[in-house]
């Protein structure tokens, strides 16, 4: 399914899966916009009039410049992902986050289904500031009240590769749990130094999950979920860790290695 919208979301929840993880930004009306990009790829998005976008346009697409009302005329699914060749296409659109949480909750209570948590990453960093999103304190006040106001703050994670923004969340009255995403080589001590508190959660690139890193999550009470888990083999190596969860594109593959 196109990433990031309703009928991923959906489709995730009919395959068994315990949490949905997704990635939000700023509109310009200060809208929370459900996308992993702060602007429209041109590798799968056509614009309000269906015409493809050129990819050294695409980062003119941004989102923080434009009111959701615009947004959601840009059509997201019906190319299709050419690094997902399997991927339904249909014409779908980028949705707000209380859009999401509507609609799955309402799935979730048709189908009689298992309760689900929602895995929220802020997409910001330090370059983006006011240009492709608002400031961290901002950034974080918006997607906070957002959570309060659908009253879903029981059934949510923060995660950010920005610690600004995790720093942020930590001056809440409501305690959130609060995830940190690592890319680096830097390991787990440095980074955890660098975010200044100890996290409620750990996500590595997968490649760089070894036994000291978990026993280092294990001895401090910290869960440890590696992204983006792709393949049966990799899954296969990350099943012989004492893991908290994994963060793949694929849920049916994970479900078939882990609840195996």
């Amino acid at each position: 399914m196109p990433e990031n919208t309703v009928p991923a979301f959906v489709r995730a929840l009919e395959l068994g899966v315990d949490t949905l993880e997704m990635d939000v930004v700023v509109s310009r009306d200060r809208q929370v916009v459900v996308s992993h990009e702060p602007y429209f790829s041109a590798a799968i998005s056509l614009d309000k009039n269906g015409r493809p976008i050129p990819a050294q346009k695409e980062t003119e697409t941004n989102l923080f410049k434009m009111d959701y009302s615009q947004i959601k005329r840009f059509d997201v699914g019906s190319l299709g992902n050419p690094k997902f060749p399997q991927q339904r296409k249909m014409k779908v659109h980028k949705p707000l986050l209380r859009e999401v949480f509507a609609q799955t909750q309402k799935t979730i209570r048709g189908r009689k289904l298992k309760p689900v948590m929602y895995n929220i990453e802020t997409k910001s960093t330090p370059q983006g500031d006011d240009l492709f999103h608002p400031k961290p304190d901002v950034f974080a006040r918006l997607l906070y009240d957002e959570i309060i106001r659908n009253k879903m703050q029981k059934h949510v994670t923060i995660q950010s590769f920005d610690v600004r923004t995790l720093q942020e969340f930590r001056k809440f009255p409501i305690r959130l749990p609060l995830v940190l995403l690592v890319a680096n080589p830097d390991g787990i001590e440095k980074n955890i130094e660098k975010l200044g508190f100890v996290p409620d959660g750990y996500s590595p690139n997968y490649l760089l999950v070894d036994e000291e890193t978990v026993k280092f999550c294990r001895e401090r009470g910290i869960k440890i979920i590696p992204w983006t888990v792709n393949e049966i083999v990799d899954l296969e190596r990350m099943k012989a860790f004492n893991l908290d969860g994994i963060i793949t594109d694929y849920p049916d593959r994970a479900i078939k290695v882990f609840r195996r």
